[in-house]
């Protein structure tokens, strides 16, 4: 890796930064199903079209993030990913 170029410098790049950023965590007054596969549904598309998608998932797997969509996976995807079932 280049002089001053850190492990997270991969975030400046990435497609969910701004005021789309909402939908990759639920709300704090909870949601239901069906909003809940709507917001993972759009948070994905996001992902879909990410030139640092795979990037992200491996941060994500890496620090066993909990919560929230990572380079396009859902809590549960990434536990099976992780190995935590």
């Amino acid at each position: 890796m280049p002089a001053g170029i850190t492990y997270q410098d991969w975030r400046i790049r990435a497609a969910c930064r701004g005021p789309r950023s909402e939908v990759f965590y639920p709300p704090a007054t909870g949601e239901r199903r069906d909003e809940k596969l709507l917001r993972e549904h759009m948070a994905k598309a996001i992902c879909d079209l990410c030139a640092v998608r795979g990037q992200c998932l491996k941060f994500a797997v890496e620090r066993g993030e909990a919560h929230g969509i990572w380079g396009g996976t859902s809590e549960s995807e990434r536990r099976v990913l992780i190995g935590v079932v």
